[in-house]
C-alpha cells in the first residue's frame, strides 16, 4: 500500500517535469512532508478538447477516490490505493482506468515494517534523486449544490527487491519512457495498461529508518525525512 507521501518539489517545476500546464494550484501551495489520504494531491492528466487538440494539465486533486455514482465522499472509504491485480475489473476504478488515467508526483512514500512488538517506519526515495511518478486514476463527483470534487486514486503492485524486506505492496512507478503511452486517451487496450503496472527494476529506490513521528499527520516539516534508528513505532493512525 502507500499511505503517506511527501511532496515538497515546487508545482511548477513538477509541471515542467511532466511537461503539463498548471491549472488550479493556488498561489500559496505548501509544501508536505506528510500527505495523508483525502489531502490534497498533484495529478497530471491528458485530455482531448472539442477541438480535437490534446492537452496535459497538472492540477490538485483529492487523495481518494470517490466514483460519480458515490452517495457522498464520507461514503467512500479505502480508496487511496487501486491494488493492480483488479483496477481494471473493480467498478470502482473501471471507468477510471479506461479513460481517467493521471500521473502523480511524489518526492518521498512512507511504509511501515512489521515487527513482533511495533512498526517501524521507512523513507523510500529514487536512488537518482529525482522525483517519482506514480500510476493513478482520478474521477468526477457532482455534489447536490452542483460543485464538482476532483479525486484521485494511486494504483499498487506487487513488490520488488527494494521494497521487500519491507512490505509486500509499492505504488506503480512509472519511468519516463511510459508517461505518454499510461495518459494517452486513445489507449484502450487493457492487456497493454496493465502490463505497465508492474513493480519498478531493482536499483530503483533506496530505503532508511525515519523518525516515529510520520506516524502523526499533524506533524508535517523536513525532519521527517531525516534517517533515524529505526525504533519501533505504534499502529499508523491514518487519520
Amino acid at each position: 500500500m502507500c499511505g503517506r507521501f511527501a511532496l515538497y518539489t515546487e508545482p511548477t517545476k513538477v509541471a515542467r517535469l511532466l511537461q503539463a500546464q498548471l491549472v488550479g494550484v493556488a498561489d500559496d501551495w505548501q509544501p508536505s512532508w506528510n500527505v495523508p489520504p483525502t489531502d490534497p494531491i498533484l495529478g497530471a492528466r491528458d485530455e482531448v478538447d472539442r477541438q480535437g487538440n490534446l492537452s496535459r494539465t497538472l492540477r490538485p486533486y483529492r487523495w481518494g477516490l470517490v466514483p460519480p455514482w458515490a452517495k457522498d465522499p464520507a461514503s467512500v472509504k479505502g480508496t487511496f490505493n487501486a491494488r493492480a491485480e483488479s483496477v481494471a475489473s473493480k467498478p470502482m476504478y473501471r471507468s477510471a482506468f479506461e479513460r481517467k488515467r493521471i500521473l502523480v508526483p511524489a518526492d518521498a512514500f512512507y511504509e511501515w515494517k512489521k515487527s513482533a512488538k511495533a512498526k517501524e517506519p521507512h523513507a523510500f526515495r529514487r536512488t537518482d534523486g529525482q522525483p517519482m511518478v506514480f500510476a493513478g486514476l482520478c474521477d468526477h463527483w457532482k455534489a447536490p449544490d452542483g460543485q464538482w470534487l476532483a479525486s484521485a486514486t494511486i494504483i499498487t503492485t506487487s513488490d520488488n527487491l527494494d521494497m521487500h524486506e519491507i512490505h509486500d505492496r509499492m505504488p506503480v512507478i512509472l519511468e519516463t519512457d511510459m508517461w505518454d503511452r499510461w495518459l494517452d486517451p486513445a489507449l484502450d487496450d487493457r492487456n497493454q495498461l496493465e502490463a505497465m503496472l508492474r513493480p519498478p527494476p531493482a536499483g530503483t529506490l533506496e530505503h532508511y529508518p525515519v523518525s516515529r513521528d510520520v506516524g502523526n499527520v499533524r506533524n508535517n516539516s523536513a525532519h521527517l525525512l531525516d534517517q533515524a534508528v529505526g525504533q519501533p513505532v505504534p499502529q499508523l493512525d491514518l487519520g
